[in-house]
């Protein structure tokens, strides 16, 4: 009865593999080396990709990629329309907005910054009534002082906008139809809303008890969920204005919102050629190590031939020998890769992120080409015939 060779276990696998990796230990060093450079490449490529997303996403964020404004057109006749005095109460009960504010131009009323200044001086500066909320959903910001409230609202006291505080100087209020108005705050630059830097904002009771105001929204800031903006515009100009939809004017989503989709499809696209790239030199210097393997250690093939060893343990071996380079090597590349993502988003003041599925796929990835460059030389390890080993050794 003919003996079959013991079955070779998982802890055999892991010490013959061992074994072949600590025999030539400079050899195996650079060619885990060689596996480490090109997945830390890969990591270090999506997570320094994914922290400028992270950042550019911030940046957009802050630039209102979801808001859009609802302002009157105008009638079939050429006429200057008006929103109805609702619009905003009806807007707000959109599903997928989450904020909406407005301001309404108060119209030939001037803004001076003494009572002693010629008529029609007014530098260009345009007077609004506004909502409380208005700092919250056009993303504004206070240069100084304070902002309305549900009190100075109500009185005569104003907010100036960035470029109506440079054009009036450093003043402690300002005149409108001789009456003084105290300077209670200063914007900063408004990116999103430029109207609001020439502007002299006051509250809209207060606008309506002082001043002229008809109390009818000249511009509706509309804050939706991002990924219902396109389906919010074509429901706001119906919902503002339902008797006259034609005469409200929607704008287009913010163009940040695009740049945003494209810098992700730019971004994704990167990441799989470069990744691919690295891949693909770690497999080719894995499969030269391997190769060179099999020719330098034919005498300990024919060797274990002779002690009965079969050609599916010779290619086992050799199989797990190559894994376990890779490994190494790939959870070296996915330590240094995320080290150079920590590094490159610290001096850019940029979050830090590595995605899960980059350190799981760049380890499975480094498996899967391990297996694949180790299986032509395990193949033709396992080809070689006891004598022909032992003789060409």
């Amino acid at each position: 009865m003919a003996l079959r060779p013991a079955p070779l276990g998982a802890a055999d696998l892991v010490r013959l593999g061992g074994y072949g990796l600590r025999s030539r230990p400079l050899r195996a060093v650079l060619s885990a080396l060689g596996i480490a450079i090109g997945i830390a490449a890969m990591i270090a490529v999506v997570g320094i990709s994914e922290s400028s997303r992270a950042e550019l996403d911030r940046q957009l964020d802050a630039l209102g990629t979801n808001m859009l404004r609802v302002s009157p057109g105008q009638t079939m006749f050429g006429e200057d329309a008006s929103l109805p005095d609702e619009a905003l109460s009806m807007i707000k009960r959109i599903g997928p907005v989450t904020s909406a504010t407005a301001t309404g131009t108060v119209s030939g009323t001037p803004v001076y910054r003494t009572d002693r200044i010629p008529a029609g001086e007014t530098s260009g500066i345009a007077l609004m009534a506004t909502q409380l909320d208005l700092l919250e959903t056009v993303g504004a910001e206070l240069a100084g002082g304070t902002w309305l409230n549900a009190a100075t609202a109500k009185y005569p006291a104003v907010v100036l906008g960035a470029t109506a505080a440079k054009r009036l100087g450093d003043v402690p209020a300002v005149y409108i139809d001789g009456r003084r108005y105290p300077v209670v705050g200063v914007l900063k630059n408004v990116p999103l809303a430029s109207e609001l830097d020439t502007a002299v904002l006051i509250g809209w009771a207060a606008a309506e008890s002082y001043l002229d105001f008809d109390g009818h929204a000249t511009t509706v800031y509309t804050r939706a969920v991002e990924a219902k903006v396109e389906a919010v515009r074509s429901v706001l100009a119906a919902t503002a204005n339902p008797q006259s939809p034609d005469e409200v004017d929607v704008s287009n989503p913010s163009d940040a919102l695009f740049a945003q989709r494209a810098a992700s499809q730019t971004f994704t696209a990167l990441l799989l050629g470069l990744g691919a790239v690295a891949l693909l030199v770690g497999g080719i210097g894995v499969a030269n190590t391997m190769v060179i393997s099999v020719l330098e250690r034919r005498a300990e093939i024919g060797l274990r031939r002779s002690l009965g060893a079969t050609r599916g343990q010779i290619r086992t071996q050799f199989v797990a020998e190559s894994l376990l380079l890779s490994l190494l090597g790939g959870a070296a590349g996915v330590l240094g890769g995320f080290a150079v993502t920590l590094i490159y988003a610290s001096t850019q003041s940029w979050p830090m992120v590595v995605p899960l599925w980059a350190i799981g796929g760049g380890l499975a990835a480094t498996l899967l080409i391990g297996a694949i460059a180790g299986l032509y030389p395990a193949i033709r390890a396992a080809r070689l015939a006891p004598t022909e080993a032992l003789a060409a050794a």
